[in-house]
């Protein structure tokens, strides 16, 4: 039987093409009334507003005590920055290099690279804009598989393969952290890759094809009204993000904290934890709640993200010997939870509890 790509399980949010092309942010000098937000829509109910003291951990991979530090920051926020992770960081400035080509191409040569209004890769307004009434101030390229040498050839026609190959070569290397950090977690929760319960688990995400988020966070005429990305979860099991040096990101704290900012720390890459690996800790692990605003000094951010998860047909269960006696989730593939995250955005978790 066929596997379905995890391309194909995107394309089932049908927008219309005019909801799919972002703003051309370089034609505008004041922000428009379709991207001025309030702050009822983006506080968190129950929260409060930018927490600065605390800080997100930083974590030596190299560290003889990686893994229950992982732990712990898994455990404890859901989020955290590695260093010595082992991706050059000649290929990371690379990567953004050309994210920053791309995106400072004329509206008119991006749009040749659109998304499709049941495509799921190419250039594009943020996924989750449907779900909201105002428009973000942000511009995305998203890339499965083998597209981005077809959107590459629209782009550059003559020089396509450069960017080609500096995706790919990213991808692989995103692959390789995103399985060893995978193996740290699964050591910290009391799991190793051979353990019947998870080596199925293990084998699949050596098929995982993955996907990369290019987004750009251009300069905003009035940051303190506009969303670069609106508060979310993310779906797969882990994301693995290089931001440039600009501020923005920022992840939501319970317990009335609120907003706390995740500062760009040179040469470490962000890890947070999404809804499946959420679903396979038995809910140890807090799937992270999220946005970025766009930076105070006007800078243009940018940032790049790799989404890791097993194939689409994958199923995904607690391990039940976490934490709890009994699983609070039933399984789910992974086509399943992204259509009810398609329909439901963070809704989703909620729909699979038991």
């Amino acid at each position: 039987m066929a596997t379905t790509s995890l391309s194909h399980v995107y394309t089932d949010t049908h927008l219309h093409y005019t909801h799919i092309v972002p703003l051309d942010f370089a034609a505008v000098d004041d922000l428009p009334e379709s991207h001025t937000w309030t702050n009822t829509h983006t506080t968190r109910a129950g929260g409060g507003g930018l927490h600065l003291p605390a800080a997100v951990p930083t974590i030596n991979l190299r560290s003889p005590s990686a893994a229950a530090l992982v732990g712990d920051a898994c455990r404890e926020w859901g989020m955290f920055q590695v260093t010595n992770h082992g991706v050059p960081a000649g290929l990371v400035e690379d990567v953004e290099a050309h994210a920053r080509r791309l995106f400072e191409l004329p509206a008119e040569q991006k749009l040749k690279a659109v998304r499709a209004p049941n495509g799921a890769t190419g250039y594009g307004v943020a996924r989750i804009s449907p779900f909201f009434t105002k428009l973000m101030w942000h511009e995305g390229f998203t890339i499965m598989a083998g597209s981005a040498v077809e959107h590459a050839k629209l782009l550059w026609p003559l020089h396509y393969h450069e960017f080609w190959d500096a995706m790919d070569n990213y991808q692989k290397k995103m692959k390789s952290l995103a399985y060893k950090l995978f193996l740290i977690i699964l050591k910290s929760l009391g799991y190793d890759e051979d353990n019947q319960e998870t080596s199925l688990l293990s084998a699949s995400l050596n098929q995982s094809e993955g996907a990369l988020q290019l987004n750009s966070y251009p300069s905003c005429p009035n940051p303190s009204r506009a969303i670069g990305l609106a508060p979310h979860t993310d779906s797969l099991l882990l994301t693995i993000l290089h931001q440039n040096d600009t501020n923005g990101l920022q992840i939501f704290r319970e317990g009335g904290v609120g907003w706390v900012p995740v500062t760009p720390l040179k040469g470490a890459l962000v890890i947070n934890v999404g809804d499946l690996m959420h679903i396979l800790s038995n809910g140890c692990f807090p799937t992270v709640y999220h946005r970025v605003v766009p930076n105070e000094t006007r800078r243009h951010r940018f940032s790049v993200a790799y989404f890791y998860g097993p194939p689409a047909d994958s199923t995904v269960a607690p391990l039940v010997a976490v934490g709890r006696q009994f699983p609070r989730f039933r399984a789910v593939t992974v086509r399943e939870y992204i259509g009810l995250k398609n329909k439901h955005l963070e809704k989703a978790i909620g729909l699979i509890k038991i």
